[in-house]
């Protein structure tokens, strides 16, 4: 079987990177990762070497070629059905899908004012009435998702691809102090008590880059 090669971008700041990368790590799959940092805020004209639109994450998978986070999610839940990144319940898959999709291309506010940033010490951010809506409904989500399966993760006691996706906004929510809902406040423990989160969370802090568009 061919091996499979992951390309992000900085640890610090590349939540779109963190998805796919969370998911393979907390699944034991195996994988090369190949990190080129970003030049500016616009990415890095390296990119192009691997990837088709010039943005990361691509996944190499012999001569098979996957971008977009979420697509790679998928790719990998057809590849590994063993590792159950998608709930088995026919009904729980098509919410998690769901909810996965909104979040790939939704709270468009909350991403642009709020972006993941590892290394920032946490504190209060003033935000917008459309960042607070973007919060207010991630929470909900969260919370009844949480309630529905009994948690600690979105659909049950394993990490899935919804909870990957929703990975970068825990960082969000703790560094620019968004939340401070019981409920939400457990579910983000949870995520950052993996050993996934925590090797990036790690890596992140260590990286020498600065992007200065990302320092809010």
């Amino acid at each position: 079987m061919s091996a499979l090669t992951l390309y992000i971008a900085n640890k610090n700041y590349s939540s779109w990177s963190f998805r796919p990368w969370i998911a393979l790590k907390a699944k034991d799959i195996p994988f090369r990762e190949v990190l080129v940092p970003f030049e500016d805020e616009a990415g890095n004209p390296k990119f192009r070497e691997f990837s088709p639109t010039g943005k990361v994450p691509v996944l190499k998978h012999g001569e098979i070629t996957v971008w977009e986070s979420l697509a790679i999610l998928e790719y990998l839940a057809d590849f590994f059905p063993e590792m159950h990144l998608w709930p088995q319940e026919r009904d729980d898959r098509a919410l998690a899908r769901s909810v996965a999709s909104e979040m790939a291309t939704g709270f468009t506010a909350l991403r642009r004012a709020c972006p993941m940033n590892m290394r920032r010490k946490p504190q209060p951010l003033a935000v917008d009435n459309a960042v607070k809506v973007d919060v207010a409904r991630i929470e909900s989500l969260w919370t009844s998702l949480v309630e529905r399966s009994g948690g600690p993760f979105l659909f049950g006691p394993a990490f899935g691809a919804a909870d990957a996706m929703y990975a970068p906004v825990v960082n969000r929510f703790e560094i620019y102090e968004l939340s401070s809902n019981e409920g939400t406040r457990r579910y983000m423990e949870a995520i950052k008590a993996l050993p996934a989160w925590q090797e990036w969370e790690t890596a992140g802090r260590q990286e020498p880059w600065v992007v200065a568009a990302d320092e809010v």
